[in-house]
């Protein structure tokens, strides 16, 4: 019997986290500031004070000195920062979110190893000639593979190109600010409002303009209840769910599954598992009768159970890649509850193990 929604576990936080109570609380204060930020009276600059209190507050907790857009999310963040860079050539990763692959147009495509990471000399050898951006996610939405960002950031920099970081997946970073000439950034990745995120840009001569807001590069009234929860979720700190994933990633390997990835550096929070001979879409119909929310890649491709793009770029074939789920972490997951979920993947593999 499925389980009703108060008793259920969900472990799908790579595709969007629960609000923090701090950020709640902002966007309420927001609503009550209902006047457009951009208007020129007083209750207009009221709200525009507000508006730019968050923006420095948002900048500050990724250690950024650079300029802050803020945005729908991290996929218009992505569209703009390709769309309209200055560049001469754009490069992205064989492993990148679908938002990328879309907005990539005929952006050349750096491979992966068989772990899911860019050799950064191969990134050389293609960086060979005129400046380039490369785009990057640090922390793979599906697989959880991290990629050796300072490295790449230095390749890229000595072949006089700039590096845009999609940084959705990971917390806020001093040490990113120091190497990424843009970052994308989401917030309800981070116990913020959906809808919201923002573009760091070290300088704002990396992109053409369009008109509009946020000083002419991104149009449309702004966010303001939005941008003030996401300013809101930052400032309350997040366990990295390390020793989670561990005894997660332990329990499933002593159980027969397989670890996407597992000897490359992953995000603690995103684990990517494989049960050999048994379809992703049947096991998240399994777990979720069984109270158990997890997804099979991320949650714009999921939906579609199209092929992962990202384990094809990893060498996996097609068969095999439709037998991974993913499961994420988050600030309510328990130890109570990943075992709850070790438990109940147990007796899924095995009642369908029984079946084949």
């Amino acid at each position: 019997m499925e389980r009703m929604l108060t008793d259920r576990i969900y472990l799908d936080h790579a595709a969007t986290t629960p609000m923090t109570v701090a950020a709640r609380a902002a966007v309420a204060q927001g609503l009550a500031l209902w006047a457009n930020p951009s208007s020129p009276h007083a209750e207009g600059r009221r709200a525009r004070a507000a508006l730019e209190e968050a923006r420095r507050t948002i900048a500050a907790a990724h250690g950024w000195r650079g300029e802050t857009i803020l945005t729908s999310g991290a996929s218009e963040s992505l569209a703009i920062a390709l769309g309209r860079t200055t560049a001469g050539r754009r490069f992205i990763t064989a492993v990148e979110h679908d938002a990328v692959m879309r907005a990539g147009g005929d952006a050349g495509v750096v491979p992966v190893d068989a772990g899911g990471i860019v050799d950064p000399g191969a990134l050389a050898a293609m960086l060979a000639g005129a400046p380039a951006l490369v785009c990057v996610q640090w922390a793979n939405s599906e697989t959880g593979v991290r990629q050796p960002i300072a490295a790449i950031a230095e390749v890229v920099h000595a072949a006089g190109g700039q590096l845009l970081v999609d940084a959705a997946q990971m917390p806020a970073s001093a040490e990113l600010a120091e190497i990424a000439d843009m970052i994308a950034l989401s917030a309800h990745k981070r116990g913020g409002p959906p809808g919201v995120g923002a573009l760091l840009v070290r300088d704002l001569a990396l992109l053409h303009p369009s008109g509009g807001q946020e000083r002419g590069y991104r149009p449309g009234t702004e966010n303001l209840p939005g941008v003030l929860g996401y300013a809101a979720a930052l400032a309350e700190p997040e366990a990295d769910h390390g020793d989670l994933r561990a005894r997660l990633d332990d329990a499933i390997l002593r159980s027969g599954g397989e670890i996407v990835g597992a000897g490359s550096p992953r995000h603690p929070a995103i684990g990517s598992y494989r049960l050999r001979g048994s379809a992703a879409a049947a096991q998240l119909i399994l777990l979720d009768s069984a109270g158990f929310a997890v997804s099979a890649g991320s949650a714009c491709s999921s939906g579609s159970m199209k092929p992962s793009h990202v384990l094809a770029a990893m060498g996996w074939e097609e068969a095999a890649g439709r037998e991974v789920i993913r499961v994420s972490f988050g600030r309510t997951t328990t130890v109570e509850q990943v075992d709850a979920f070790i438990a109940a993947w147990r007796a899924m593999a095995k009642q369908m193990r029984r079946a084949a």
